[in-house]
């Protein structure tokens, strides 16, 4: 009979917040696969839990994966933890799911611990609706594509980001998001738990005269809709009428309709248009 592979959370920072169901899954498989086994063995040794160990990491991920589900196959039950949270997310455990499903593998996902849910709830921030996108790209281009997409995102964000990299990733937010509302949180459920609820060109400010330490959870206030229509009725303050309407004529609209279309898109109204033109003759 195949054997099953749990995704257990672990504790973000204070160890009191692993459930039971995990303690009691860690001390009854066969085998626990852990993101650092060096850092793994002191959760493990806090709860008195002896239990083999291997690594299952970035750099191994494909090939221990194959290893990992070989060993399930012939009958082996596997525990999958993460330095931190839940395994899947922002980590390489995504690709053992993949490949356990695959093959027939059964996959039970045991809840906890997310950074990313602890940090929305503290940050005082719209938590209705929210996108998570992890870690952005390390490289350049990369990042400003993922930034670019994300401009005119109405929903919450949040991002994962490490201390030396946190003013690069703060300016670029600034340049291409504005000045809007952030919450940065840092050492979440430790002694020495911070909230800093400001706008990310304060925090870029704080940032450049204090070092940040620790991994850092940014939250990010999303772009309002009322913006987002100001922006639309502005782009055409520069375009004059006869061009705005010549746009629509193109597309087979007839004067009328291009007329209703130019007073939607300036936020005015259809007589306002009218009255134009006829200036303009």
């Amino acid at each position: 009979m195949p054997g099953k592979l749990y995704l257990c959370a672990t504790p973000i920072g204070n160890l009191d917040d692993i459930t039971l169901r995990v303690l009691h899954t860690l001390e009854e498989v066969d085998l626990i696969a852990a993101e650092d086994t060096r850092h793994s063995i002191k959760l493990l040794n806090h709860f008195n839990i002896k239990k083999p160990m291997t690594s299952y990491h970035e750099f191994n991920k494909y090939d221990k994966a194959k290893y990992l589900v070989n060993q399930m196959i012939e009958g082996v039950n596997i525990a999958l933890i993460t330095d931190a949270g839940t395994p899947g997310i922002s980590d390489p455990g995504e690709e053992l799911v993949k490949l356990a499903y695959e093959n027939g593998i059964e996959v039970t996902s045991l809840p906890g611990a997310s950074a990313c849910i602890t940090a929305l709830t503290l940050s005082g921030l719209a938590t209705k609706k929210f996108i998570f996108e992890g870690f952005l790209p390390s490289e350049n281009k990369l990042k400003q594509q993922a930034l670019e997409c994300l401009k005119n995102e109405t929903r919450t964000m949040v991002l994962y980001e490490a201390p030396h990299r946190l003013i690069k990733t703060l300016n670029d937010l600034f340049n291409q998001l504005g000045d809007r509302k952030i919450t940065i949180c840092r050492e979440l459920t430790k002694r020495h738990e911070t909230v800093f609820r400001t706008t990310i060109g304060k925090a870029l400010e704080y940032y450049e005269l204090n070092e940040a330490k620790g991994e850092c959870v940014l939250v990010i206030e999303g772009k309002s809709y009322t913006q987002i229509k100001e922006e639309e009725k502005t782009k055409w303050d520069n375009v004059p009428i006869l061009e705005h309407m010549e746009i629509y004529y193109r597309k087979g609209f007839s004067k009328k309709e291009a007329m209703k279309a130019v007073a939607t898109d300036r936020g005015v109204t259809k007589r306002d248009i009218y009255k134009k033109l006829l200036e303009l003759k």
